[in-house]
């Protein structure tokens, strides 16, 4: 049927689902009517870089209207950035915050939203930045399997106090779509392979310049090859997240940065 599946029994049991961090409920909003017809969510960083990729849907839809009033569905909230442009929804992650903690309330919140809404055959794609394995300045890797700091798939969440774990592969029929599209696009290298997702910005990735450093330049060497030997091709922190959830939840998932 290619209707978002929700694993939550509970829902069944609620007379109203407040979508808090979105500003949005069962009750005060009619979601079919504003977000049924949806077939494509994009995810990524700030809430400027959102709306810009936003006006450029717009644009190369065709679609009617000022493309420079796209508003802010969530406006007022101070939290995230949601904007659509016809059958896209741009979201925005840095609104929120960084990281796995705060994309998994988006992600939580995002896809009850469209389970509410009744939409079928949603894909999910995360764009924005990373950090590349001898890649070229600009390149983007599409990932084929979202893995953590030691290289392994699995998504582990201690839920509330087991340790669940959950698969991390994302859609390969997407992974290569995406791959055959960016061949009709110059300017940019694009590969396919592992995202090491990590909990910290500086020291979790390698960096040496952060408030505090317990490794040395040869260790960060080692670990990088290490990375890379693994088929690592680039490092970011939300990866992990997307790919479980959407498995869980029956959308087709990917991500390009």
């Amino acid at each position: 049927s290619g209707l978002v599946r929700i694993k939550n029994p509970h829902l069944d049991l609620m007379e109203e689902d407040v979508l808090y961090h979105l500003g949005m409920g069962t009750k005060t909003h009619n979601l079919p009517a504003m977000f049924g017809d949806i077939k494509f969510v994009c995810v990524g960083s700030s809430p400027n870089r959102m709306r810009a990729f936003a006006q450029f849907m717009h644009k190369e839809l065709g679609l009617a209207g000022d493309r420079e009033d796209l508003a802010d569905t969530c406006a007022g909230m101070d939290r995230d950035a949601v904007y659509r442009a016809g059958p896209v929804l741009s979201v925005s992650l840095s609104a929120h915050g960084m990281g796995v903690p705060s994309i998994s309330i988006m992600l939580h919140e995002l896809t009850k939203l469209l389970y509410h809404a009744k939409c079928r055959g949603i894909t999910i794609i995360r764009t924005g930045t990373s950090g590349g394995l001898r890649m070229e300045a600009g390149s983007v890797v599409i990932t084929d399997t979202a893995v953590d700091s030691s290289f392994k798939p699995p998504f582990e969440q201690v839920v509330p106090d087991d340790v669940v774990v959950q698969s991390t592969e994302l859609d390969k029929d997407l992974a290569e779509e995406l791959r055959a599209c960016s061949k009709e696009i110059l300017g940019f290298p694009t590969h396919v392979g592992h995202t090491t997702c990590t909990y910290d910005f500086y020291e979790g990735q390698g960096r040496l310049d952060g408030a505090s450093c317990s490794f040395s330049s040869e260790k960060k060497l080692e670990y990088l090859k290490r990375a890379y030997d693994a088929g690592v091709r680039n490092i970011e922190m939300v990866s992990t997240v997307i790919a479980a959830l959407c498995g869980l939840c029956g959308l087709k998932g990917e991500s390009s940065c």
